[in-house]
């Protein structure tokens, strides 16, 4: 095809999915939004560069009369998006795909970013494992051991979330440069699956990740619109989550709804992203936005439940859905005492966002999607949701908000060395093609390794002191921790010699290095074939 060209190799039935019609339908989208992304990637970095300044983070005044204006509301919720009680997570694998579908939940968040190893094939075998899904074709084998779609139920409503505007897709080129990842995840998903999700009354639905502002929201509103015309299908079809997972977006939250009314699904509340993105955002600042180790910083820390009632409160208003965070853990087969302290937490946090007004929450294992509906039931009851309940109580200010360093917690030598633990252990699963990585009866994704990463990198460049030993944190420690992790994992069964060498390269680039890269993602993916 003119101008296009791809460079990844066409693997078994890789021709289905990329056929010269897709192919021309992304470029299209490339051509029309390519520059609007890269500006707007550009105003990520001068943002930055305010920040690192001394600026702060408020609500924008240029925008206070849409916060202000009563009378707007996102669409009504689409068919298959009216009840999201349990919503489960998890990459596009064959076998993710099947289980995700039969779990019992409401909706599958279906992962092309976090929980994806961005290899070309895991990309677009995930694309013909979405489609076979929806054509109910699709069956995995491993062993003896087969995988099916449960005949004659109703499965959960595929949600798909395609990569960040900040990655790009290098296996296919358009006019000679690579196409954003967004609008290939994107478009791919919507030339095979739209009129497939509509033949069965549902429709082509996307969760957005890592905005940073309502302008970005408003360039996929665009994508949308124009989507929708290049293949006929009736403008407001597409329905959009976004993830408030970045610093700057909490901020925005009004401003993205309104951005995307006609093709909006909601808001959601997520973690270890956000607290990645208050220390990128602020990393230059001194103790003034420093965050404690990672598992001490709960949902209810001053400035993580500001954050979540007023996302909560937002959606509400507007009419838009309100989905709460992950429930990570995976249950053990082995030992019941483990499952019975965290299943306890698993309910207790489900139990609050319920509470709180959510409509619904994620879980990341079949297991947890009955406690997650027990927990939502009790308060929805026959009711879909919750949307109705408006949190007029709540009042958050820019100063909440930003209310870091009220966080209790402390910094000791093993909260350093987990954050050592977890970064190679999953680095070295995601540069083998695995991003959903079960990691100490957790499922780890990429934001698990971007917050582990960058805790470290703020507290060498803090001078932190451990609360435990009283030592310094430097790279001599940080790289002595790193040799000894490396000797403890090394004893393990189905250690990879060269895949964590490879991946304790990649965690000193981006925890130790002065200078801090925006994403991990960015230059591991620049050493993935």
């Amino acid at each position: 095809m003119d101008g296009v060209e791809i460079t990844g190799p066409l693997l078994d039935r890789f021709d289905e999915i990329l056929t010269p019609e897709a192919l021309a339908f992304t470029a299209a989208l490339q051509r029309e939004f390519g520059a609007r992304r890269a500006e707007l990637l550009e105003a990520r970095q001068v943002r930055q560069a305010e920040l690192s300044a001394g600026g702060t983070l408020d609500f924008l005044p240029e925008t206070k009369h849409i916060r202000q204006d009563d009378a707007w509301r996102v669409a009504g919720p689409a068919p298959g998006l009216v009840d999201r009680r349990v919503e489960i997570t998890g990459p596009v694998d064959r076998k993710m795909t099947i289980n995700a579908l039969n779990s019992g939940a409401k909706v599958w968040l279906a992962d092309f970013e976090d929980a994806n190893s961005p290899l070309w094939e895991n990309c677009v075998a995930g694309q013909l494992n979405l489609r076979d899904a929806l054509d109910r074709t699709i069956d995995f084998s491993i062993g003896e051991k087969s995988y099916a779609l449960r005949p004659d139920e109703e499965l959960a409503t595929v949600v798909v979330r395609p990569r960040g505007w900040h990655l790009d897709e290098k296996h296919l080129l358009v006019d000679g440069d690579p196409v954003s990842a967004s609008i290939f995840d994107f478009a791919l998903y919507f030339f095979h699956c739209a009129r497939r999700q509509l033949d069965k009354g549902r429709g082509p639905y996307f969760y957005l990740p890592k905005l940073e502002s309502h302008l970005e929201a408003r360039l996929w509103n665009d994508v949308f619109v124009r989507a929708q015309e290049l293949q006929g299908i009736p403008r407001g079809t597409i329905r959009a989550t976004v993830l408030i997972e970045t610093y700057p977006a909490a901020f925005e939250m009004e401003e993205i709804l309104y951005e995307l009314r006609e093709h909006s699904a909601g808001l959601n509340a997520g973690r270890w992203d956000y607290l990645f993105s208050v220390i990128k955002k602020f990393r230059t600042r001194g103790r003034e936005f420093l965050l404690p180790e990672r598992n001490t910083v709960t949902m209810t820390a001053p400035f993580m439940r500001s954050y979540t009632e007023l996302l909560v409160s937002v959606c509400h208003r507007r009419g838009a859905h309100a989905i709460g965070g992950m429930a990570a853990f995976i249950p053990s087969r082995r030992d019941p005492e483990v499952n019975k302290v965290a299943l306890e937490k698993v309910r207790a946090d489900k139990t609050r966002e319920s509470g709180d007004g959510f409509d619904g929450s994620w879980v990341a294992h079949p297991d947890l999607v009955p406690i997650c509906r027990e927990v939502f039931d009790g308060v929805l009851g026959d009711r879909p949701n919750q949307v109705a309940r408006l949190r007029d109580d709540v009042e958050v200010t820019a100063a909440d908000l930003l209310a870091v360093s009220r966080t209790p917690g402390e910094i000791t030598e093993a909260g350093l060395r987990a954050n050592v633990d977890v970064a190679l252990r999953y680095l070295a699963a995601w540069m083998g093609g695995n991003g959903a990585v079960a990691i100490h009866n957790l499922m780890e994704d990429a934001a698990t390794a971007e917050i582990c990463r960058s805790q470290i990198w703020q507290w060498i460049h803090n001078d932190i002191e451990l609360s435990d030993t009283k030592t310094l944190v430097t790279r001599d420690l940080v790289e002595r921790i790193i040799e000894e992790e490396l000797a403890r994992i090394k004893t393990e069964p189905g250690y990879d010699e060269a895949g964590f060498a490879l991946a304790a390269a990649l965690f000193r680039e981006v925890a130790l290095d002065d200078d801090f890269v925006d994403f991990l993602t960015l230059p591991a993916y620049a050493r993935m074939p």
